[in-house]
């Protein structure tokens, strides 16, 4: 179960990576005029969206989870170690997560806070190479397919 909430977790991450910058600019702008925003204000915006995808991604994996059978579980595991278009996201995500957040420091030094530019990068980051990852699968690039190995049941 730890592993289904683990996933959970990245992929909450991952959603609100991409969903938390595009509403905070949206609603900063509509509301309040481009006088409010700030590469401060949008870079915690994006990580604070992140840590809350996160941890809500987690608890609903973990009541859904917990609500299961144990033989639905770990049929739910076996099927997510072999998603291998699931995978490619993950590691698409976790690669610009990396570099955005060694290079949005870099390039933004000045301009925010060195907690909020490492953490924002890595929240941006993560929202480009998950959007790579789409982009990739749009134009024809998929994930190969992997075959669920056959378990055999010992009968009693």
């Amino acid at each position: 179960m730890e592993i289904l909430i683990r996933r959970g977790m990245t992929k909450g991450y991952e959603v609100f990576s991409i969903l938390t910058p595009l509403a905070y600019a949206t609603f900063v702008l509509v509301r309040k005029g481009k006088g409010h925003f700030t590469v401060n204000r949008f870079l915690r915006a994006t990580w604070v969206g992140g840590a809350v995808g996160c941890s809500g991604g987690g608890a609903l994996e973990y009541i859904r989870s917990s609500r299961a059978s144990d033989a639905t579980v770990g049929n739910w595991r076996l099927q997510h170690s072999y998603d291998t278009a699931s995978l490619r996201a993950d590691d698409h995500s976790t690669i610009g997560a990396i570099l955005f957040a060694v290079l949005t420091p870099a390039i933004l030094w000045k301009r925010a806070s060195t907690v909020n530019l490492v953490l924002g990068g890595a929240g941006i980051g993560s929202a480009i190479g998950l959007l790579t990852h789409y982009g990739r699968t749009a134009t024809g690039d998929t994930a190969p397919d992997a075959r669920i190995p056959e378990i055999p049941v010992a009968s009693s």
